[in-house]
């Protein structure tokens, strides 16, 4: 329940007449009064009374006041309800909120018969218009200081008993949403939004990405809005002001929004904060050179997880800008992401910006909004990067990380007694984990129908396509049935599931290695088993990188490096997996598709580079040299996807074969279009898997149980080709079926 005042005026009757009559756009059904000062108000809806002589009742206790009448003694207080979730209230109960709302304000007072007059008129079923006179009938004028804070007071009373919608009362973080001047010149323009819904949005993009003021001010140019700056005697700027072009007055001047008019974190001191406290530069020069977009990403998303693993440990006011650097993260993020997933992720972000206002003072030097801010510039700098591959399976890691962060601040929020920011930071994670759920989608999706990255779809529940969360559902009720009910029916299920999924992608059995997590230790008070359960998932494929990027660049345990053809041990806690088998077909050539080598998904993490790793002895080619005489065409994407550690401890398994590493790679590649698949060095690394599999199969022995054996050919064939024998097998198989005819 919202009171809000509205504006003041001094033509009581011509409020009446708008009141009562078909509104601007004939809203208005059934105006009638509610309620009024005393018994005996005749309504002019349903009695013979006017509307003229109603307004002179009101206006009464003018003539009498002491002092000089007020030029503005209209008092007119709208009351209104969600239309979306609360209940629709009867006349009798707008009636008591009507005296109540007078009895907070202070026009008139419970039990005081010389307060102000007043009359409550409806005329929509989910709100009310009060209508007072700033004079009291004892010739006094009415006490109404901090009349809004009290009556939003006891607005949130009659939200309990009447079992609406509890709202919270201002903290002064809220934004400052468009006024109805605003909206009607939208309309009148043809734009889709405000002008101040755009400024805020285009400003903390801006702001976002910004280590400077001069950044600041450049990125809010480059993104087409008109700046003004303010500046001191003693040439320090001290503010600035936005405004859209083409947006005027009816006198043809600019309309300017200077940035705490936008919000209140929009100020130029509040955005100076965002590169006043820890640097994030060191965190992002570390990872070395990004020469890909779905690198970029990844790296992104192992900054947010680490982020979200130490979320407002550091105190209320490292908290607090922790929550500031993930809403910038969020709406640089939206901005950049696929089209799929871009207005899902839009509106998380929107969602968001009050989660990020915490009502107290803040640092912005932890190390959580270290690592937020890094995985921020990383963003910037995989859009300036041209995409080679990857970015689906980036984008879902990028999700999975966000949601797990959000899902901290919304506890941390809820910890703090943040109501406001708590349910923003729930609305951001229902947006982000459909956000998800599009994302895997698109991309199962595309390789299904190998078709371009830009034709994503949205999952939709069919029986060739079902949702990610139904299609990992059995495989939590096989490993953990003593939680699975538990697990499926928490929020964080479906960052479950696409964590799930990038462990099938990466060769795990899905119930075997969230079996194995779940047995690693209890889960004792944790609010989530569904967000314990991606973390430990996490930490194990990191692990496993980790390590399997440490046996392959040591020269001594090349070998050992290569997993096995059936089972796989982690280098990091010895337990054995089992890989799962790859749920692609055949090649059209005829070429098996192997099973996919224990590797850990390439958007978990990134180990170190593999390009310097040698294929063998001292005459053996590295790594980096053969994918670029092999595989040119895809050699930056190869070299930049952490997958590539994996590819190099098999081309050492081939190159020890006998097998020349670049002229391998370059027969895989040609086996089939490498064009739309999501991971080229996955795909080549199973394929060099295959390859050395075939290789290794035994010779089939000769049957013995009496039946006639067919002659071993003498003469070698390749490929393709038959002996006579084959072709007169074939030609009495085609004359045997001739004679049996059709079948019934």
């Amino acid at each position: 329940m919202i009171p809000k005042k509205a504006r003041s005026g001094s033509r009581t009757a011509g409020l009446l007449y708008y009141l009562y009559g078909p509104g601007k756009a004939n809203e208005h059904v059934d105006p009638h009064m509610v309620a009024a000062w005393g018994g005996g108000v005749l309504d002019p809806a349903r009695s013979n009374s006017t509307i003229p002589y109603l307004a002179a009742l009101l206006d009464a206790p003018l003539h009498s006041l002491e002092g000089t009448k007020p030029d503005q003694h209209i008092y007119h207080i709208p009351v209104s309800n969600d239309a979306d979730v609360d209940r629709v209230l009867s006349d009798a109960e707008w009636a008591e909120v009507a005296a109540e709302i007078m009895d907070a304000s202070g026009i008139a007072k419970k039990g005081d018969a010389m307060g102000a007059r007043w009359i409550a008129v409806r005329h929509d079923p989910h709100h009310i218009h009060i209508v007072a006179t700033l004079a009291r009938q004892d010739g006094r004028p009415p006490d109404v200081r901090r009349d809004m804070v009290k009556m939003q007071a006891r607005a949130r009373e009659l939200e309990v008993r009447f079992g609406l919608r509890r709202l919270t009362s201002g903290d002064k973080t809220a934004k400052q949403w468009p006024t109805t001047a605003e909206l009607e010149k939208s309309k009148r323009k043809g734009r889709q939004e405000p002008p101040r819904v755009t400024l805020q949005g285009k400003v903390r993009e801006a702001a976002a990405g910004a280590r400077s003021d001069a950044d600041f001010f450049a990125a809010v140019q480059r993104a087409g809005l008109r700046l003004k700056t303010r500046t001191a005697p003693d040439g320090t700027v001290t503010g600035y002001s936005v405004a859209l072009p083409g947006d005027r007055t009816a006198g043809g001047r600019a309309v300017w929004f200077s940035g705490s008019r936008l919000a209140p974190d929009l100020s130029l001191p509040r955005v100076r904060e965002r590169w006043s406290g820890a640097s994030a530069s060191a965190m992002v020069a570390s990872a070395g050179q990004v020469n890909s977009r779905a690198a970029a990403w990844q790296l992104a998303a192992e900054h947010v997880h680490q982020a979200a693993a130490v979320l407002g440990q550091a105190g209320n006011e490292a908290g607090a800008g922790e929550m500031v650097a993930l809403a910038d993260f969020l709406t640089t993020y939206a901005a950049r992401a696929p089209a799929a997933v871009r207005d899902e992720l839009r509106d998380a972000a929107r969602a968001f910006e009050r989660a990020g206002r915490a009502p107290t003072s803040r640092r912005m030097d932890s190390q959580a909004n270290a690592h937020l801010r890094a995985a921020t510039q990383l963003l910037v700098m995989g859009a300036a990067v041209v995409g080679g591959g990857g970015e689906a399976a980036a984008a879902i890691a990028v999700l999975v990380a966000a949601a797990l962060a959000v899902a901290a601040a919304m506890r941390w929020h809820q910890a703090a007694r943040h109501a406001a920011q708590e349910r923003a930071a729930a609305q951001a994670g229902t947006h982000l984990r459909a956000a998800t759920e599009v994302a895997h989608g698109a991309s199962a999706g595309t390789r299904a129908g190998r078709g371009r990255r830009g034709t994503w779809q949205r999952t939709t529940m069919q029986p060739g396509g079902p949702a990610l969360v139904e299609a990992y559902a059995p495989v939590v009720r096989e490993a953990i049935p003593h939680l699975a009910e538990t697990v499926l029916g928490e929020a964080a299920w479906p960052a479950l599931a696409a964590t799930l999924r990038q462990a099938e992608n990466a060769g795990y059995s899905p119930a075997r290695v969230l079996a194995e997590v779940a047995a690693l230790r209890g889960f004792g008070d944790a609010e989530s088993a569904a967000e314990v359960l991606v973390w430990r998932l996490q930490r194990r494929m990191d692990s496993d990188t980790r390590s399997n990027s440490a046996q392959t660049q040591e020269p001594a345990r090349q070998t050992a490096a290569v997993p096995t053809d059936t089972t796989g041990t982690s280098g990091a806690t010895g337990e054995a997996r089992t890989p799962a088998t790859s749920k692609e077909s055949d090649d059209e050539d005829g070429e098996e598709t192997p099973t996919a080598p224990t590797a850990p998904p390439p958007v978990v993490g990134r180990g170190p580079a593999a390009e310097s790793t040698p294929l063998g002895g001292p005459d053996a080619p590295t790594l980096g040299e053969a994918v670029r005489q092999g595989v040119p065409a895809y050699a930056s994407a190869v070299l930049a996807d952490p997958a590539s550690v994996n590819l190099a401890a098999y081309l050492v398994k081939a190159t020890a074969a006998g097998h020349q590493p670049a002229e391998l790679l370059a027969e895989v590649a040609g086996a089939r279009d490498l064009a739309d698949v999501d991971s080229v060095a996955q795909v080549l690394t199973w394929r060099v898997h295959g390859r050395l599999r075939r290789d290794e199969k035994p010779t089939a022995l000769p049957r013995t149980a009496g039946k006639r054996t067919a002659p071993t050919p003498t003469t070698p064939t390749t490929p393709g080709e038959r002996t006579a024998a084959d072709r007169a097998a074939q030609e009495a198989a085609q004359r045997r079926n001739q004679q049996r005819g059709p079948r019934r």
